[in-house]
């Protein structure tokens, strides 16, 4: 296939409207609808070529049924030899336009559904050393501000995503003698969930609240704005932090990781996976797995 042909998406007027609704809806980062865009971009280029569709028609969304999204699907895996997390995504994108047209009453049904996914082998992620912890929660306490440093100790404990950091409110937080419970009102699925708080969390907390005045609507504010913390200056905390440890290129998925190993340890995984806010256990099996592999080498 041709990758430099520069189709634009400006010659397909429903798919430019669809990116347009991305970009002015206003919950995706502009990266990410670029990727969208060139999705879109690789499945129509592949289409016209498969199809033998000269590149001044527009493409025909109604023409496009679930076999022509299969043999997409087998084209990229088989032929182009992408990656199976590349295929994926853009399959998730072409699932999301396609919804977006039967929503929008340009399509009467959606070819998209049936559509499965490439099997992905299911990699552990890293995690952090004893050594790689301790210099993390040494540079927590070095050079940052009070709520700097509960929101990193918060992070650490918790294994909260960013979005779910900066969402907090004050009365999400309940804190008894030796320990506690944060609530999250509303996860990747839109569901709630309780998450315990240790003795660390608890004293930290207790802390900051002492001093957070009664009317800041979230718990962790911007010190620029009292709004809402970005997780954009979360994530360049966390940056900095990792920098001071000499943790280049860890990031807040590593705490949230460290997270998962440590209570994998010693919790049922339906409970964990209810904890991290998982849609599916096998997201959550990959820690358990991971410490039986490690523990199987420790008695060899």
């Amino acid at each position: 296939m041709n990758q430099s042909s520069g189709i634009s998406v400006q010659r397909e007027p429903t798919i430019e409207e669809f990116i347009h609704m991305l970009a002015n809806e206003g919950e995706l980062h502009p990266k990410t609808v670029k990727e969208y865009t060139s999705d879109l971009k690789h499945f129509i280029e592949w289409y016209k070529e498969s199809t033998m569709l000269s590149e001044e028609f527009s493409l025909r969304i109604e023409d496009v049924d679930t076999s022509t999204l299969v043999s997409y699907r087998e084209d990229a895996h088989k032929v182009m030899l992408l990656k199976p997390a590349t295929i994926n995504r853009r399959l998730i994108t072409l699932k999301r336009f396609f919804k977006w047209a039967v929503l929008e009453s340009r399509l009467s049904h959606d070819p998209s559904k049936p559509l499965k996914f490439i099997p992905e082998d299911k990699v552990s992620p890293r995690r952090m050393t004893f050594e790689e912890e301790q210099a993390f929660l040494e540079a927590v306490e070095y050079g940052n501000s009070l709520r700097d440093q509960t929101i990193l100790t918060v992070m650490f404990h918790t294994g909260l995503r960013t979005m779910e950091v900066c969402n907090l409110k004050p009365h999400d937080i309940e804190l008894g003698r030796r320990s506690g419970h944060l609530t999250v009102r509303a996860d990747k699925r839109n569901v709630q969930r309780k998450i315990p708080l240790n003795i660390q969390c608890v004293v930290m907390l207790n802390q900051y609240l002492s001093d957070l005045a009664t009317d800041r609507a979230y718990l962790f504010p911007s010190e620029k704005t009292n709004d809402r913390l970005t997780e954009r200056a979360l994530r360049h905390l966390i940056k900095k932090v990792m920098i001071t440890a000499g943790l280049e290129g860890l990031s807040s998925h590593d705490l949230r990781h460290r997270f998962g190993y440590a209570m994998a340890e010693h919790t049922p995984l339906h409970r964990l996976a209810e904890i991290m806010g998982h849609t599916n256990p096998d997201t959550t099996m990959i820690y358990v797995k991971a410490l039986s592999t490690n523990h199987r080498r420790e008695q060899e």
